[in-house]
């Protein structure tokens, strides 16, 4: 039946969270046995569901992915969903157990469910609904649940070069609250070496101090933007922040000599560019900071790096694309009354996501919008019940629609 002349089927919030709390429960850390259990566990739901599922290798047979395959009856567009199952590292600060899965307050709580168990299990119990409904597809609906998004998407990367995400579109569950993300960021890490000239403090006059020239040089990094911006959503995801300063003596920054005027510096931090910009105009940007401190430290000397180059791809849809619209009209039937905050928006379009693998090496339409977010990455992790539930009326719905 196609969904023109079908209900909506209502998913069982019980079973839905025991499907949650069931992935909560394993610890699955990034290169570890538990990234292995929590794909197993999820190719498993997903063959008990009655799809065509398997773990998929990569890295010489050391890591995995799960992938389903719900096939469709022929004539329909195709779906793809995507989540990563590695999690962060649990931080001191939390009052519940990490891994138990505990529901209490209308929260359920663990590390990762935010980001992003709850995504995965959201669009799984989607499925697990309406296969149990009776209703078919007409185009397949693929459900990928990866490893290694933490470390820059390694999993999201093999499962595409496997030739398993070939789709129509694609929904990436990363935690918005619900909201659609029509563009996100890509990342570029970056290290400032500022070297100065140390004298006693009784003559510094005749010193350069590499700590004040980082902090003179700091605030107007943290308010960066970058050339290039195409238009007004990208550069709302331009961000520039410090997140490590060191300071001393020679470049082993000796720490036990006070009295001395620090000659060397070290800045680390991150700084986020929208579609269409480049590292080479974070880098620009960099410059001309380290340019405007040097003329006022004529003594100084500086160095930039780039840090890292194996971040995510930035992602951007239209907001008038079709899975745009059919995800907003799913969002309206299951909130009614409520219009789905849509576009380049705060916090979200700061983080990075397999989004933009499928974005950039595929050219996919696809949109982001998951579960959790309002209380991601922080002691006693949780996502609100009512906003994971809502999310799966919303998949079943934009299944329904795409793929019927």
């Amino acid at each position: 039946m196609s969904s023109s002349n079908y209900g909506f089927p209502e998913p069982d919030e019980r079973k839905c969270l025991e499907v949650l709390q069931g992935l909560i429960k394993i610890k699955s850390y990034s290169k570890t046995d538990g990234e292995l259990e929590a794909t197993a566990y999820m190719a498993k739901l997903m063959k008990d569901v009655g799809l065509d599922a398997d773990v998929k290798k990569f890295d010489e047979g050391k890591r995995q992915n799960a992938l389903g395959i719900w096939r469709g009856t022929g004539g329909g567009k195709s779906l793809l969903f995507n989540g990563h199952v590695d999690t962060n590292p649990v931080t001191e600060g939390w009052t519940v157990d990490p891994w138990g899965g505990v529901v209490k307050d209308g929260m359920i709580y663990g590390i990762g469910v935010s980001n992003m168990k709850a995504g995965c299990a959201a669009y799984l119990c989607a499925v697990q609904t309406l296969f149990e409904s009776g209703w078919k597809p007409k185009g397949d609906v693929v459900l990928t649940h990866v490893v290694g998004e933490l470390q820059g998407g390694p999993g999201t990367v093999a499962l595409i070069d496997q030739g398993y995400c070939n789709v129509d579109y694609f929904v990436n569950c990363e935690p918005s609250d619900l909201k659609a993300i029509t563009m996100h960021a890509e990342s570029h890490i970056f290290r400032i070496e500022l070297t100065g000239v140390t004298r006693h403090m009784s003559k510094r006059e005749d010193g350069t101090d590499a700590i004040l020239a980082a902090t003179d040089l700091i605030p107007r990094l943290d308010r960066l933007t970058f050339g290039n911006a195409k238009n007004d959503d990208v550069k709302a995801c331009n961000r520039c922040h410090v997140g490590v300063v060191r300071a001393g003596l020679g470049k082993e920054m000796a720490d036990w000599r006070p009295p001395q005027v620090a000659d060397f510096a070290v800045i680390r931090g991150a700084a986020r560019f929208g579609p269409g910009q480049t590292s080479n105009d974070v880098e620009t940007a960099l410059e001309i900071e380290c340019m405007e401190t040097q003329r006022r430290f004529p003594q100084l000397k500086y160095e930039v790096f780039n840090e890292r180059s194996d971040s995510m791809p930035s992602f951007e849809v239209s907001k008038e694309a079709y899975i745009v619209k059919r995800l907003n009209k799913a969002y309206e039937n299951v909130r009614p009354g409520e219009k789905q905050p849509t576009g380049a928006l705060a916090p979200q379009c700061f983080y990075g996501s397999d989004a933009g693998h499928l974005y950039v090496k595929l050219g996919l339409e696809g949109i982001v919008c998951g579960p959790g977010g309002k209380y991601n990455t922080m002691p006693d992790e949780r996502v609100e019940v009512v906003d994971y539930m809502d999310c799966i009326k919303m998949f079943i719905r934009l299944i329904m629609d795409i793929c019927g």
